[in-house]
């Protein structure tokens, strides 16, 4: 089995990337497996570029084979919002609740639909190579959230063709449809 650092401390990001990774011969291992990793500062103005950030910073810390993500949500009539800022939409360390609830208050002078998609880039860097891939899920938020399972804006996200929540879905049916499932079957493809 061949090791690969994921660049995350969120548990739930860690459970559902984990699951895809089943059938490979990799085994990922999260940063909070480690001890006193630095908060990295994304910065970049893309989910590529955080990404991308996230890796190489991690990638320097250890000198072994690393995957990171930048995902977030985009709601077209906020043009775009929250972007790559969506984990910290309501500020530096906002709660999941925080972040749901500013968007809805955003949303609040729009009519529905609010029409959305998620967004994830993937990358694997290994000191040489640089692979990436990108996912989407389209879909539409709600007024009023639904369901305990995902994070973040999850349980306010109803994908397209679904009555149900990314909060209301199981992991494993999720997992077909995400975006940072598209993101990262599409880099499992590429570095297996």
């Amino acid at each position: 089995m061949r090791k690969i650092i994921f660049a995350t401390k969120n548990g739930g990001k860690f459970r559902e990337v984990k699951k895809l990774f089943d059938s490979t011969d990799i085994e990922l291992i999260s940063l909070n497996d480690f001890d006193n990793i630095p908060d990295i500062d994304e910065n970049g103005n893309t989910f590529i570029e955080n990404a991308t950030i996230k890796a190489m910073e991690i990638y320097k810390l250890f000198k072994r084979p690393v995957i990171a993500d930048d995902s977030g949500l985009s709601v077209e009539a906020l043009n775009g919002a929250p972007g790559v800022v969506s984990a910290r939409y309501a500020g530096k360390d906002a709660s999941d609740k925080e972040n749901n609830y500013k968007l809805l208050k955003e949303l609040e002078k729009f009519e529905e639909p609010y029409k959305a998609k998620f967004i994830c880039a993937s990358v694997y860097y290994n000191g040489k190579e640089l692979i990436s891939a990108c996912g989407e899920m389209h879909g539409k938020i709600i007024k009023e959230a639904s369901g305990g399972n995902g994070f973040g804006y999850d349980p306010l996200f109803v994908p397209n063709g679904y009555d149900l929540t990314n909060g209301e879905l199981e992991l494993s049916e999720k997992n077909k449809i995400s975006h940072r499932a598209k993101a990262f079957n599409k880099l499992i493809k590429k570095i297996i």
